[in-house]
């Protein structure tokens, strides 16, 4: 009797460590991701960064449940070109993507291609390849509406979309739709893991705020009432996303990533009440209501200073990232983002992959990191004082330098510890402006100085270098890409205000306009400019 005791004894001691050990062997889940990316959000634009009369609850919760992360920054200070960043894991100058996409003779004057070439390195496509369930819900603009032949998100490694402001075949989807859609996604996918692109258009021009949000702020004066309303829908909207994970189960093996992918719109004269936008053709209210906040940063949208490309970004990996945690210290980038996603899923990236970001998985982890290699923008559109006015950037640890169109004029501040880039050290640090003078001249000599024809429209084709070009055709892209330099909110019109910003301090400017101004309106449809003639 005793004897089988002692071996009972040891059988159910035997069990218990075959138990442990088996479950020590098996593998964790795989996380799925949620990366939502808002439109033209400030920094400044979130509750829990001190707006004094902004609320966004749901984000704040998403701050409380995570870490903020105050020192991220886009690659670009307009869309397009900062989300092909976010996409590739590499800066967009190198696919000759410099401004946002517009209409192809616009790009082609521009020296852009028409849309980000599908052959590119995604953090999509290499998820797709390590089984993961792929969608991109929302804006898209790695084309434009305006162009024919865009390859569709599928080319790019998404399994399932609905997007607005893609090619002209790919059917547009509602703005408001997106966090929806995203919700059924999840619901359809909770037992397998995923990766998502929830781009929100909150809160870009023109704004479309529901009926609900305006309601609820009457009690603000008309401007502030509509970029409040604009706000909390982008908010709700990162909200319901929220509330699917939680549904399915999920939450807990999720990475939800929230972010912008740049600083705020420039506010438009009382006269600008309404605009019709570039990205699903809807119009709305206009550049009047666009007072977004940078949070103290110098610059917004268009401009290399911290306020034209340092964004909120808050990341939630519940057991694994820091609750309520702020990270001041590690500089983030949206070329991060990538690798970092990848290796937090233990995807291991192909042996070509020639990224530009850095592994910052140990920062998701709250672990102090700082990043080893130099961040780089390269900015070709607006040009005006006072925050307009760099071509070139380069950060290197905590130095930040601007440079000018003939890299002669300089600025350079010590970012961590003078986020407002108030105080212009170059004149006492010449060894390291010379270093990073280098180091960004070194990486533009980089940059390729033609567009691969493959990624361009058949209507762009024609006008592609080498190809037979009429004078009186060149001069009139020239005028188209002026105009869209110049219609700074995308109106479809210049105010005086803008043509002045625009041309920078040449003479006779507002004769000049009058000129234009065939009808007498005071503004410049895009006709009267790029066709103009004698009143």
């Amino acid at each position: 009797m005793r004897r089988l005791t002692c071996a009972r004894f040891f059988l159910l001691v035997l069990l218990s460590v075959s138990a442990v050990l088996a479950a020590q062997k098996e593998p964790a889940p795989r996380p799925n991701v949620v990366f939502i990316f808002a439109d033209d959000w400030g920094w400044g634009d979130l509750s829990a960064h001190g707006h004094p009369w902004l609320k966004t609850p749901h984000l704040d919760r998403l701050a409380r449940e995570g870490t903020d992360f105050h020192q991220f920054n886009v690659l670009n200070p307009v869309c397009s070109p900062s989300r092909a960043a976010a996409m590739t894991g590499m800066f967009p100058s190198r696919f000759s993507i410099h401004q946002h996409f517009a209409a192809p003779e616009q790009n082609q004057a521009r020296g852009m291609p028409d849309w980000l070439d599908a052959r590119a390195p995604t953090a999509a496509r290499f998820f797709q390849k390590a089984g993961y369930r792929t969608a991109h819900f929302g804006k898209w603009h790695l084309t434009n509406r305006n162009t024919h032949g865009a390859p569709v998100p599928n080319a790019y490694g998404f399994d399932e979309f609905a997007v607005f402001n893609g090619g002209a075949e790919t059917a547009s989807a509602d703005l408001h739709a997106t966090p929806d859609n995203a919700a059924r996604f999840i619901a359809a996918n909770k037992a397998r893991p995923f990766f998502i692109n929830v781009w929100l258009h909150e809160s870009h021009l023109p704004h479309v705020p529901t009926q609900v949000s305006l309601e609820k702020w009457a009690h603000l004066d008309a401007q502030k009432r509509v970029y409040a309303a604009v706000i909390t829908d982008g908010d709700n909207a990162v909200g319901r996303v929220l509330d699917a994970l939680k549904s399915a189960g999920i939450e807990e093996n999720t990475i939800v990533i929230f972010s912008s992918d740049n600083g705020p719109e420039t506010t438009a004269p009382k006269s600008q009440l309404s605009s019709r936008d570039d990205d699903a053709g809807v119009t709305g209210y206009g550049g009047y209501y666009s007072i977004g906040s940078t949070g103290g940063l110098r610059g917004e949208k268009r401009s290399l200073f911290e306020g034209g490309v340092r964004v909120p970004f808050l990341v939630r990996w519940p057991g694994h990232t820091p609750a309520g945690a702020t990270n001041n210290s590690t500089a983030f980038t949206a070329v991060d983002l990538l690798p970092t996603l990848c290796a937090a899923a233990e995807i291991s990236l192909p042996s070509d992959y020639r990224g530009d970001g850095e592994n910052l998985l140990a920062a998701f982890h709250g672990q102090p990191v700082r990043r080893t290699r130099p961040i780089f923008w390269e900015w070709t559109g607006k040009a005006a004082e006072p925050d307009w006015w760099p071509r070139l950037a380069v950060r290197d640890g905590d130095w930040k330098l601007v440079l000018g169109a003939t890299a002669q004029r300089v600025a350079l501040h010590r970012v961590t510890t003078d986020r407002a880039e108030v105080v212009d050290l170059a004149q006492e640090n010449p060894a390291i402006v010379a270093r990073l003078t280098q180091l960004a001249l070194a990486w533009k000599s980089t940059l390729p100085t033609s567009v691969d024809t493959s990624c361009l429209s058949v209507a762009d084709r024609a006008a592609a270098p080498g190809a037979p070009k009429a004078p009186a055709k060149k001069a009139s892209i020239d005028r188209a890409a002026a105009f869209a330099r110049m219609d700074t909110n995308h109106d479809g019109v210049l105010t005086l205000e803008e043509y002045v910003a625009g041309l920078n301090g040449a003479a006779n400017l507002e004769q000049r306009f009058k000129n234009f101004d065939k009808n007498g309106d005071g503004k410049l449809s895009r006709e009267e400019f790029v066709t103009p003639s004698a009143k």
